[in-house]
């Protein structure tokens, strides 16, 4: 319950005066998560614990301020999440940053959030696919013709 009620507060007082509005605040909060989720993995893909255990170690604990990234967005995210059933919303809900008034108020916000996660998503894969491919090789498999 506390994460949300933080994420009710920094929706409550950020997201009006965001510059673009509630939406630009969910797109840079949606941006956030796949950089947060990279924070937390990028120290650990290089591990290699059979040659370099002290590198490995310190890839990890490298790794441990991951989760608290990752927690801020995620606690902005929940705190936008409004009972699903009328019954369960009481006043509280339509008070300024809470769930049901930012639904009001930015109708689309749970477009917004998830398409933004995507493209941010897409652009912090494609530099990683580009650069896990081995040096010499195309993108035509052997044997095949290239368009």
């Amino acid at each position: 319950m506390a994460r949300q009620e933080w994420g009710e507060d920094v929706r409550g007082g950020l997201a009006p005066s965001w510059p673009g509005g509630g939406y630009a605040f969910a797109a840079c909060v949606g941006v956030l998560v796949p950089v947060a989720f990279g924070a937390l993995m990028t120290p650990l893909f290089r591990m290699d614990w059979k040659k370099r255990r002290a590198r490995s170690l310190a890839r990890a604990v490298a790794a441990l301020p991951g989760p608290a990234v990752r927690e801020a967005p995620m606690s902005v995210i929940t705190g936008v999440v409004r009972p699903k059933h009328e019954r369960d919303r009481d006043g509280a809900c339509y008070s300024e940053g809470s769930p049901c008034w930012v639904h009001v108020h930015y109708r689309f916000v749970w477009a917004v959030g998830p398409a933004a996660t995507v493209a941010g998503s897409a652009l912090l894969i494609a530099p990683l696919v580009r650069h896990a491919r081995p040096a010499g090789a195309s993108a035509t498999p052997p044997g095949t013709s290239g368009p």
